[in-house]
């Protein structure tokens, strides 16, 4: 389905987790690196054909992710022509595409690039938001540019304040603090009352807060040093070594009304 122009219709997602790092997807059997992308169906809005692909490319579905915001218009790239079947040639140029940005609000595990029997990707990881264009084919580099800072000011604030801190706790100045009397001699470390303070009360050094709708538990692990490899039945193996190349609300039913874009009517597909 070509409109006018030759421009096929096509929707792009840009999924989050909680740390505002991107999915970023290997294409099978290559070693570029892409967002899930998918063309828009007659008869289908970009809403439907967005989770239509979320769940074919990444095996997620709508109870899985929130909808954050899409961009306002179509953004279009053009494809080579040696890019392009020879049938399609002179009457093919390339796609325009509707952008979504999604949050997950599942957990990793969910994922699944074998949802379908035709996979796009054979591997993901976590990246940056500002996602490393060489990585990206080059005739798609512009789009990515363009959807990316047009969304990036829907990103959710992060909060980096812990526990203590958004509870009132602030610590008092050191030359204020009281002296505590160690319960065993009375005296504390050297008889002087230091304060030393209770270490049971504090949170492991390496121990992230999750609050909002995004809660839940989430290993560890660095977002820059992992790669996620697929078993045949869709499951993520282990965390392999970085790629060669350098690059929880549960929803339903989305409005698209309440969506934050200028233009509220979705844009004309034509034929």
């Amino acid at each position: 389905m070509l409109d006018r122009e030759g421009f096929r219709p096509n929707v792009g997602i840009i999924l989050l987790n909680h740390k505002n790092e991107v999915f970023w997807g290997k294409r099978i059997r290559t070693h570029s690196w892409q967002f899930p992308q998918g063309g828009i169906k007659h008869g289908e809005t970009p809403e439907q054909a967005m989770f239509r692909e979320l769940h074919e490319e990444v095996g997620l579905t709508a109870d899985h992710v929130r909808i954050i915001a899409r961009t306002r218009d179509w953004l279009r790239y053009e494809v080579p022509d040696h890019f392009i079947r020879r049938d399609a040639r002179g009457h093919y140029r390339g796609q325009k595409q509707i952008w979504f940005l999604l949050q997950l609000t599942g957990r990793d595990s969910d994922m699944n690039l074998r949802a379908t029997d035709h996979p796009e990707f054979d591997a993901w990881r976590w990246n940056e938001y500002w996602v490393p264009l060489e990585a990206v084919i080059e005739f798609k580099r512009g789009v990515y540019q363009m959807a990316l800072t047009e969304l990036a000011r829907f990103l959710p604030r992060l909060n980096h304040h812990n526990r203590y801190l958004r509870a009132g706790m602030r610590p008092p100045p050191r030359g204020d603090r009281p002296e505590r009397h160690d319960r065993h001699d009375g005296g504390g470390r050297g008889g002087h009352g230091e304060f030393h303070g209770d270490a049971g009360n504090h949170p492991p050094a390496d121990a992230r807060e999750v609050s909002g709708p995004d809660k839940h538990e989430i290993a560890p692990t660095s977002a820059h040093d992992t790669l996620h490899d697929i078993h045949h039945d869709g499951r993520p193996a282990a965390v392999l070594k970085e790629p060669q190349t350098r690059p929880d609300e549960k929803v339903g039913a989305v409005d698209s009304s309440r969506l934050p874009r200028t233009d509220r009517s979705d844009p004309p597909i034509v034929d």
